[in-house]
């Protein structure tokens, strides 16, 4: 069986490899809340559509093990890209209990939507190299205790904060110390999908927006220096493409 990621939720940022396992495929185990209907549009007429939306772990996993032994091809789609919140780790451990072989398709992880959407790098050459992708808790699985914003937000990287659009005032309230009441925030809501929505502000007032958008899930929050509109000329520029940079070692490398 596969598992597959489903991109950001539009049709046509699926992967070749994913649209054409969803065309093969017998039975599809979907997440129904995020993701775009047209998404199944390649699946086979005659293929089992489950929507996993009101379905817990054990009975998501029988629905894999009970498909296998019948024979059936099965695809299971997660949104965005597997590595990511996908409890992929959960489904494989029984899988592997029960004896049945697996593998992972990836996808289009939505944050990297998102940020296509409002066109910015994330990785910007002396204000911000890494990203970091993280959650928050509130009704939903423990964070460990030496992974908290505070300690994140100290590295002024790139934020990109899943699942966390209902706490957004108070997170920012936590990341003001660090980013500043000034810094660039963008809310991308279902990225690429036909209910898209874009606000754009900074942790001073990103909050306002939020809240007067009505966001509750399916929507991501980028924060950093690396998202403001026009970036800094004298920040720097990538030593890769710097025309003083000496390219004749690298070429010599490959002709030996």
């Amino acid at each position: 069986m596969q598992f597959v990621g489903s991109g950001p939720g539009a049709a046509d940022l699926l992967t070749v490899r994913a649209a054409r396992m969803l065309g093969e495929a017998e039975t599809v185990l979907y997440p129904g809340s995020y993701l775009d209907a047209d998404v199944l549009a390649g699946c086979s007429p005659d293929a089992d559509l489950v929507d996993t939306e009101d379905l817990d772990l054990d009975a998501i996993v029988e629905h894999l093990i009970d498909g296998h032994r019948a024979g059936r091809r099965i695809v299971r789609l997660v949104s965005g890209d597997p590595s990511v919140y996908s409890a992929v780790s959960e489904q494989t451990r029984r899988l592997d209990a029960a004896g049945v072989p697996w593998s992972v398709t990836p996808g289009v992880p939505a944050y990297a939507a998102a940020a296509a959407r409002v066109g910015r790098e994330l990785t910007v050459p002396l204000v911000a190299q890494s990203v970091v992708l993280t959650r928050t808790q509130q009704r939903s699985t423990a964070m460990p205790e030496t992974e908290s914003l505070s300690a994140f937000a100290a590295t002024r990287a790139t934020l990109v904060l899943h699942l966390a659009i209902t706490r957004t005032r108070e997170l920012m309230t936590e990341l003001a110390p660090e980013y500043g009441p000034d810094c660039p925030v963008v809310v991308v809501y279902r990225a690429s999908q036909p209910q898209e929505q874009v606000l754009r502000g900074t942790v001073a007032d990103i909050a306002d927006a939020v809240e007067a958008a009505g966001l509750r899930q399916a929507a991501v929050i980028l924060v950093g220096r690396a998202l403001a509109g026009r970036p800094d000329p004298d920040a720097g520029e990538s030593y890769l493409y710097d025309p003083t940079r000496d390219r004749s070692a690298k070429r010599s490398e490959g002709l030996r």
